[in-house]
């Protein structure tokens, strides 16, 4: 079987004088089916014939109690078998609905006063890479329900320390507070929604809500349709924005967001109130609420634990705190982008949050503790070894340290001297060097190699092989008055 369009240029080829051979090559069809179409003087479709249906002595059954009730098919199912069914579920299916097609849901066109609603949600934007290891990347969007006016801001993450810093930002954004935010139900604001109840909103998300002084509304669950602007609205910014743009760092995202909301979202003409958001919002910012005097604080508080190495763990991080709180438990406040530790109301740490994994950070000041009491305690052990060494060591370290500024060097030296030449010969040489007031380690050392060296063999008589008379020879007494004469001249 052909289609209508394989039928005309049959008939086309043909007017132009090919034979059915050509066509058939032509086309990549047999002769025969060429010249069988070639006769038709007007195109007809394959009719099918239709079939007897396991179900179909039972369709009357079906819309009869569909018409009493809205069952289901499984329902219907369990039914029919009852009555002798013996088919398939699939047809069955299949043919409620086409008995019973699925309506479409209306939505009801929403109209909001000038600064009276704004609605929330995040949006995934891929991962993106942080150091040696991929983060999910999300951003936060609040969208101004009168005038479309938007704000955006790219995270690292969706917790409650995002969300909170997230919605101070976008009220520093607009300048304002609008009477009330519509949420979703995360669980950073809502603990729980029961259906036909009021919401029970997340403690730190109420005590924003009572700062800002705006009323938190949370849809009802599983109905994204009841904040339907902001749903529109992260669909716009992935099309717009994100689809086909590499992500550059994380650094340079909120940036290009905000070029890209002054630039594009809100002075484009908006599809439903055919103006730009920029313009309405200028009729809209007087009537929302003034920001508070002071900011919230969005920090989150945990309770954390140091380990024996002076760190804190958080995200496969960690991070130093001074030596001496080892072990403690202390409170950690966390920002998106700051962590700060504390004990009791004492700030003691403070270190710039990492979304790396498996990294350590440590400040020099908070080591600097420990390796001096390391110091300490190696210079005692060094000086508990070098008063072993002789009865005299104690004495000799005492003028070693009132005499030497560097006397810890002494000490080590000292002792190195002790491996290399003995004990007792260390403690010989630290008596001669007592006796002789010379405290440091390069005069005994000194002494000690002098008693290494061999000393000379005693001079042998001389022996003459010639003229042994040579050895019995006098020498003249020299005359010194000469000397007198030059030193003491006669007076003239």
């Amino acid at each position: 079987m052909i289609d209508y369009a394989t039928y005309q240029q049959i008939h086309q080829l043909a007017q132009q004088g090919l034979h059915d051979s050509q066509i058939a090559g032509s086309l990549h069809l047999d002769q025969r089916t060429v010249a069988q179409w070639r006769k038709v003087r007007s195109y007809q479709p394959r009719q099918c014939v239709a079939r007897c249906s396991k179900l179909d002595a039972y369709r009357g059954t079906i819309i009869r109690l569909l018409a009493e009730h809205p069952y289901s098919a499984a329902q219907l199912l369990h039914r029919l078998r009852q009555e002798g069914y013996s088919g398939g579920y699939s047809i069955l299916k299949a043919f409620v609905a086409q008995v019973r097609p699925r309506p479409t849901e209306a939505y009801l066109t929403l109209q909001f006063a000038p600064g009276q609603c704004a609605q929330v949600d995040w949006g995934y934007g891929g991962l993106i890479k942080m150091g040696t290891t991929q983060r999910r990347l999300s951003f936060f969007i609040m969208v101004l329900t009168h005038s479309r006016y938007l704000y955006v801001e790219f995270t690292l993450g969706e917790s409650l320390e995002f969300w909170l810093t997230a919605h101070r930002h976008a009220f520093e954004f607009f300048g304002g507070v609008p009477t009330q935010i519509m949420i979703d139900n995360p669980k950073t604001a809502v603990l729980s929604h029961p259906l036909g109840e009021a919401a029970q909103l997340q403690p730190h998300y109420q005590a924003l809500a009572h700062h800002y002084s705006f009323e938190v509304r949370a849809c009802t669950v599983r109905q994204p349709h009841q904040k339907g602007m902001v749903e529109n609205a992260v669909g716009y910014l992935k099309k717009n924005l994100l689809r086909g743009w590499p992500l550059p760092p994380f650094g340079t995202l909120n940036p290009a967001a905000k070029l890209w909301l002054q630039t594009v979202a809100n002075i484009r003409i908006h599809a439903q109130t055919h103006r730009r958001p920029v313009d309405l919002f200028a009729e809209e910012k007087p009537k929302l609420q003034p920001l508070p005097l002071m900011p919230f604080d969005t920090t989150i508080t945990r309770t954390v634990r140091a380990t024996v190495r002076f760190r804190v763990h958080l995200d496969t991080n960690t991070y130093s705190v001074p030596a001496e709180y080892a072990g403690h438990q202390l409170q950690l406040k966390l920002g998106p982008d700051q962590l700060t530790l504390h004990d009791q109301q004492k700030l003691i740490a403070e270190h710039p949050r990492c979304f790396d994994r498996h990294q350590d950070f440590e400040k020099p000041e908070h080591v600097r503790a420990v390796l001096q009491q390391r110091k300490r305690a190696q210079e005692q052990r060094h000086l508990m070894d070098l008063l072993k060494l002789a009865p005299c060591a104690e004495r000799y370290y005492q003028q070693l340290q009132q005499r030497r500024l560097d006397s810890h060097r002494h000490v080590k030296k000292i002792l190195a001297l002790a491996q290399i030449y003995g004990q007792p010969a260390l403690a010989h040489v630290m008596q001669d060097a007592l006796a002789m007031e010379a405290f440091s380690a390069e005069y005994l050392e000194n002494l000690l190699l002098q008693q290494q060296e061999p000393m000379p063999p005693p001079p042998a008589p001389l022996h003459l092989t010639r003229r042994p008379e040579l050895l019995n020879l006098q020498p003249l007494q020299p005359d010194l008055a000469i000397y007198d004469q030059t030193l003491n001249p006669p007076k003239t």
